[in-house]
């Protein structure tokens, strides 16, 4: 979206997202997310090899946005399969997976639609804590956001805000494995996992382009003009490696001062979730370090998704303990 429309669903959204309406919100989740990720990590303490992204990182955002939006305990297990079944479907390649697993996508984001539309209807003239309960019954300055809006927003925090807060999770635990002394430190220094995961932000990126922006009017880059209706694709995580920019870019330093990466966009389409992706991710990365047991990459690099625009490992084995 542009702006207008844009500026005034983000002012919408934003008021029960953070300050200065809701100061409170992403800091008193520290609680819940804390528990959440001891649960997860409870289930895979005692065992020797374990799949980073399968057992811990792609469970957690469904179980905190679905938290964060108020979605009924009895009904979180179906959100997962749901995004499960579209993250699935994302990378689909007809020549190689069978049609089932893109139309399971597809069933699933009807499926989806329906529940939270569903659920929004509920919540109305019945205020809650949850962010569905809030936005159904806001009259603020911009009026009240129609329910396809509430149910659109919520899709974009579940399915959006999954695959990269998986990604920057996954994307942290390898960059400290191939960084033991890090991981050591981080062990020893838990208040260095605020700067660790800015520069994780920079030098590992779970966004790596954002291909869908259009220039308004023409626009000279470095002598080159580039013509009113271009496509422009934004290479962030280049961006952020900008030797002109950072010094010794291609070193991961969690010391780094003055880190003004791109991790999270810029301007206008800023992440509005960054805040809790941050904190989700600082709990994670500092309970993975502290509890598991001598941590090992199975294999270096891990496979890949096929995705250029989100980076992150398919998946991420590791053993732990004697081996």
């Amino acid at each position: 979206m542009d702006s207008p429309e844009h500026d005034r669903s983000r002012r919408m959204v934003m008021r029960h997202f953070g300050p200065p309406h809701t100061p409170g919100l992403v800091t008193g989740f520290e609680g819940f997310l804390t528990a959440t990720v001891g649960s997860l990590i409870d289930d895979v303490a005692g065992k020797e090899r374990i799949d980073v992204v399968d057992d811990f990182a792609f469970p957690l955002p469904v179980t905190v946005t679905c938290h964060l939006l108020g979605v009924p305990r009895e009904d979180e297990p179906r959100f997962h399969l749901w995004v499960n079944d579209i993250m699935n479907s994302i990378e689909y390649n007809p020549e190689t997976d069978p049609k089932e697993k893109l139309d399971k996508g597809v069933q699933a984001r009807k499926d989806l639609r329906q529940c939270l539309g569903e659920l929004v209807e509920q919540r109305h003239g019945r205020p809650g804590d949850g962010l569905l309960s809030r936005l159904a019954n806001d009259d603020g300055p911009d009026g009240r956001m129609a329910d396809d809006e509430i149910v659109a927003t919520a899709r974009l925090l579940l399915i959006a805000g999954h695959e990269t807060v998986v990604n920057l999770i996954t994307n942290g635990m390898l960059t400290l494995l191939r960084h033991p002394q890090v991981l050591q430190r981080l062990r020893d220094e838990p208040d260095l996992v605020v700067p660790l995961v800015e520069e994780l932000l920079r030098y590992e990126p779970p966004v790596q382009i954002i291909p869908w922006r259009t220039a308004y009017s023409d626009i000279t880059v470095a002598d080159t003009v580039i013509p009113k209706g271009s496509q422009i694709m934004l290479m962030l995580a280049s961006g952020s490696r900008d030797p002109k920019r950072f010094h010794d870019p291609d070193r991961f330093d969690p010391d780094r001062h003055d880190n003004q990466h791109l991790g999270f966009g810029s301007g206008i389409h800023l992440c509005f979730g960054g805040p809790l992706a941050r904190l989700e991710t600082q709990i994670a990365l500092t309970e993975l370090v502290r509890r598991l047991d001598r941590p090992r990459l199975v294999a270096d690099p891990p496979p890949y998704r096929l995705s250029p625009v989100l980076r992150g490992p398919v998946h991420l084995d590791i053993e732990q303990g004697d081996g």
